[in-house]
């Protein structure tokens, strides 16, 4: 395994470790998606570039796309619990209660 395939890894692993254990803020858990997401982005952007292949380079642009998409669903969805629950703690939101 070279080292950018590690470093890809252990950068997808970390964010899901602290997306598991580190819940505490909606802020976090959105960061930690945020990276897993760049993480991904950043290898799918290097793999055409390391099999010396010219297609598939439409699909780093696609998983951007999504990936901003979801950065602005989820700030919306902060900016509403804030509103509407005082913080954005995630111990504080109740599903029987939305």
């Amino acid at each position: 395994m070279s080292a950018l395939h590690l470093s890809f890894y252990s950068a997808f692993t970390l964010s899901s470790l602290g997306l598991a254990f580190h819940r505490t803020h909606l802020v976090s858990a959105l960061l930690c998606l945020e990276s897993m997401m760049l993480s991904m982005y950043i290898s799918l952007s290097a793999w055409p570039v390391e099999n010396q292949m010219a297609t598939s380079t439409l699909m780093p642009v696609l998983m951007l796309t999504f990936s901003a998409c979801e950065a602005g669903t989820g700030l919306a969805m902060l900016v509403a619990t804030t509103r509407t629950h005082g913080s954005d703690q995630l111990h504080n939101l109740n599903l029987l209660q939305c």
